[in-house]
């Protein structure tokens, strides 16, 4: 990274968007120089702290932060120093401050208005969790996954796998290519995690040359070509054989059907 690139990490045990705010305005002063911001919101722990500062070690990034809670600003304050990064803690000087006119201690609570339950983090992170493992084929994907889908490109994988995140589902999706190997442990399907998902061939090369028409190439590329997709679904039935997995068709149904159809394999 050159001198004229720096990494900000934005902290925050709520939105961040305070820090986000302060960083933007100051990087708007250095219009010659390039600050990539990568913001971690809702950090509630001191075990998260010290897993975000490892990363930011790695960067040599500067941190600017806002905890309500004193023991997790102090934590990030001498973890910061012992890696030899530069910090701004955003809430300190505002809390004495208000705490010094009243004569009365802060709280040390979250704000109120983010005051949100176990369900909702667990959407963030099954959301998160599906963006990372977007037609990925890896073990990782599979053992942390409550969900893996399966089948050929174009079959809604993706889209499905956004949703079935929103409802707390941590879903990763694996694409069936003739050419590509699927990982021994997707296979092997042990905690019988894995859903198919196929489509009415005609349909399926209808949406391929819409695709294509789309990024500008033409229809008759080889993605969209009637044989290359005999040939996908032919691999694809014979993997989900193999996997013993349930089949779901997702030919004419939306996205909120088809995921009532998986969540039905794991209802127990």
């Amino acid at each position: 990274m050159s001198k004229d690139q720096i990494v900000a990490y934005i902290i925050s045990d709520c939105t961040g968007k305070t820090a986000k705010n302060l960083m933007e305005s100051t990087a708007g002063q250095f219009p010659n120089c390039e600050v990539e911001m990568k913001t971690f919101a809702f950090v509630r722990s001191i075990e998260k702290i010290t897993e975000v500062l490892k990363q930011a070690k790695e960067e040599n990034a500067i941190i600017a932060y806002t905890f309500v809670k004193s023991d997790m600003r102090k934590h990030l304050n001498q973890l910061a120093e012992s890696y030899g990064l530069k910090y701004v803690d955003m809430m300190e000087k505002p809390l004495g401050i208000v705490s010094e006119r009243l004569d009365t201690a802060p709280k040390e609570e979250f704000a109120l208005k983010y005051q949100l339950d176990d369900a909702y983090f667990k959407r963030i992170e099954a959301m998160e969790f599906t963006l990372q493992f977007d037609d990925l084929n890896e073990s990782k994907g599979y053992e942390e996954a409550d969900i893996v889908l399966v089948g050929v490109s174009r079959t809604s994988k993706t889209p499905l796998s956004v949703h079935l995140s929103y409802l707390g589902y941590k879903t990763a999706n694996v694409p069936l290519v003739p050419e590509v190997d699927v990982h021994p442990a997707v296979l092997e399907n042990k905690d019988n995690k894995v859903v198919g998902l196929t489509i009415d061939p005609k349909l399926l090369n209808d949406i391929r040359i819409e695709r294509l028409k789309k990024m500008g190439l033409g229809d008759d590329a080889t993605y969209a070509a009637k044989e290359r997709i005999d040939e996908e679904f032919k691999y694809a039935d014979s993997i989900m054989k193999e996997i013993g997995c349930p089949v779901i068709d997702v030919t004419d149904k939306n996205i909120e059907e088809t995921a009532v159809e998986v969540l039905s394999y794991f209802e127990d």
